[in-house]
């Protein structure tokens, strides 16, 4: 009877939390006050670091209590996290992954272009704005030790089409069987065709090509382990890779409480390039400072932009 007892009582727990209205774990509906600064990261260094800019930043310049909400996990569940204003700024946002994925529209291969039409059917559908870039971004790319550079002449994806037979790559597993932009949309605009393709878990490919367990890997471009291993990335000279400009995003609630935070996070636009960001991300990776320190110490560098008024 007891224990009947306790199986029923575990059943109305679970269904007290399932209707309490909290999307996600460990956010409580306190999160949920339009004017508080909550502040979502993905689950990567990448993206905490970015968070942690965004939260210094304004630590700064006011007097505001910010909260941080991390490990978010995807593009998805960052995006969700907002409509359900569990948080009210995303830190790091791509977007061809924005594009194709919370959208649902056909890739743009032109930067310009990709982020105008983010900006507008974000502000237009979820009433959220995109500040300008960063100004790095965070794009697949093919990469190969200095070794096989230097033994095959390569400098760009186009140079592999002589001797890609002769080759083994490893790729992220989901971009493998991708309609669009995946391996053989890839194949076919670079006329590459590789002597074995191995899918593979996208974290793993930058050890398989240091081990030369793989002569070619798809990476990401600002990864740390970029320069942890002294790889070389080949230019994608025919511009197949959608762009992945990384942007701050914010709803339109929170700046109608507080404008003056657009002013402030915009400080961060164009200030980070791609190389800056791979050394960030080293820093944390291969270094294994805390995210937080690597942003601190940037900002500290930098004297928080403090110049540069918006």
């Amino acid at each position: 009877m007891k224990k009947k007892l306790g199986t029923l009582g575990l059943l109305l727990l679970v269904s007290i939390v399932a209707f309490s209205g909290c999307s996600f774990p460990g956010l409580g509906a306190s999160n949920r006050d339009e004017s508080t600064i909550s502040i979502g990261s993905m689950a990567t260094s990448e993206n905490q670091i970015l968070a942690n800019m965004v939260k210094l930043m304004i630590e700064h310049n006011t007097d505001e209590k910010v909260v941080m909400i991390n490990n978010l996990g995807t593009s998805t569940v960052a995006h969700n996290a907002m409509i359900n204003k569990d948080i009210n700024i995303s830190a790091g946002r791509y977007t061809g992954t924005d594009l194709s994925g919370t959208l649902h529209l056909e890739p743009e291969k032109d930067p310009k272009k990709a982020f105008e039409i983010v900006s507008k059917e974000f502000k237009e559908r979820y009433q959220q704005e995109w500040l300008p870039s960063y100004g790095f971004a965070n794009t697949y790319a093919f990469m190969v030790s200095k070794k096989t550079a230097d033994k095959y002449h390569l400098k760009k994806i186009s140079d592999l089409k002589e001797v890609a037979g002769e080759l083994t790559a490893g790729v992220d597993t989901s971009w493998m069987n991708r309609d669009g932009d995946g391996y053989k949309a890839f194949s076919d605009t670079y006329d590459v065709d590789f002597k074995k393709v191995y899918p593979m878990q996208i974290g793993l490919v930058y050890d398989a090509v240091a081990a030369e367990k793989m002569d070619v890997v798809l990476g990401y471009s600002t990864d740390g382990r970029i320069s942890s291993y002294d790889l070389v990335i080949l230019e994608d000279d025919l511009k197949f890779f959608p762009p992945y400009d990384a942007s701050i995003v914010i709803s339109d609630s929170l700046l109608q409480h507080k404008p003056e935070l657009k002013g402030i996070l915009e400080k961060l636009s164009g200030k980070i390039d791609t190389e800056t960001m791979q050394q960030l991300n080293y820093e944390a990776d291969n270094n294994l400072l805390e995210p937080e320190n690597v942003a601190r110490n940037f900002l500290r560098e930098h004297n928080f932009f403090e110049g540069d008024e918006k």
